[in-house]
């Protein structure tokens, strides 16, 4: 993957996010798109990738 900025991966992994929770602000996804990034293994994913694995426990166990 070509290296991106530390803040273009948060900015589309926390677009990513918004696919899956649209109620959430924009600000708390960013937050939590943090929260990915400083994890070495999801940050080595292109964002929106991460983004789809940290969700997958919750989307595999939800019944929505």
């Amino acid at each position: 993957m070509d290296q991106i900025n530390p803040i273009e991966w948060i900015t589309r992994c926390a677009a990513r996010l918004h696919e899956r929770w649209r109620s959430v602000e924009p600000a708390d996804l960013e937050e939590v798109a943090v929260v990915i990034w400083q994890n070495p293994e999801l940050r080595s994913k292109p964002p929106e990738e991460a983004a789809a694995a940290w969700l997958r426990p919750i989307t595999t166990h939800s019944p929505f």
